[in-house]
């Protein structure tokens, strides 16, 4: 009988009950509200993160999280990858990015880490921007220094339109899961 075909989601983030609101924590929530909307517990502590397992329009999902800090989790991800023997295609990283508003989502089958410390140190570890990954927009800092506006709460505003994202972001991943990144990509990258 054949094994069904898996893939893995990994939302960066920070470890840690301060971090969790944060801006930069954008890839947790999604990988939250994926395991609240499937039934999945994302308990189990192995290669450094915390994971979760199930299965979604069958295939086998894993679900991970870092518990490393943002910008050492790449090592946390190949270690899952070569452990599950996938492939670049059955990753999708996601993550939090200033380049885009907030509320708004994209979808890239690959490309650079564009500034983001924590994708460029997966794609480092993983050798490949062929990387599938799905940004979360948390808008620019401005004037602000970028650590800190990463690291601080959205405004009410913002968290408005986070909230809204995270929600895209899920149905995106799940689009992703069931029918692939052209068809994520179709579907969720608004001009």
């Amino acid at each position: 009988m054949r094994r069904p075909e898996t893939k893995m989601v990994i939302g960066l983030g920070n470890p840690g009950r301060k971090y969790i609101y944060t801006r930069h924590n954008a890839g947790f929530r999604v990988i939250d509200s994926l395991a609240k909307g499937l039934a999945i517990e994302v308990r189990k502590r192995k290669f450094g993160a915390r994971l979760g397992q199930g299965e979604f329009a069958g295939k086998k999902l894993i679900l991970l999280k870092p518990i490393r800090f943002m910008n050492c989790g790449g090592q946390v991800v190949a270690t899952a990858a070569g452990f599950y023997k996938l492939e670049l295609s059955d990753l999708l990283v996601v993550s939090d990015d200033m380049a885009l508003e907030p509320g708004r989502i994209r979808v890239r089958a690959r490309g650079s880490a564009g500034g983001h410390n924590g994708l460029a140190d997966v794609i480092e570890k993983l050798g490949s921007e062929d990387v599938n990954r799905l940004r979360v927009g948390i808008g620019s800092c401005g004037e602000q220094d970028a650590v800190d506006y990463v690291l601080d709460k959205p405004t009410k505003a913002q968290k408005v339109l986070l909230d809204k994202a995270i929600e895209s972001a899920r149905e995106a991943v799940l689009c992703w899961i069931e029918y692939g990144i052209e068809k994520a990509m179709n579907n969720f990258n608004r001009a």
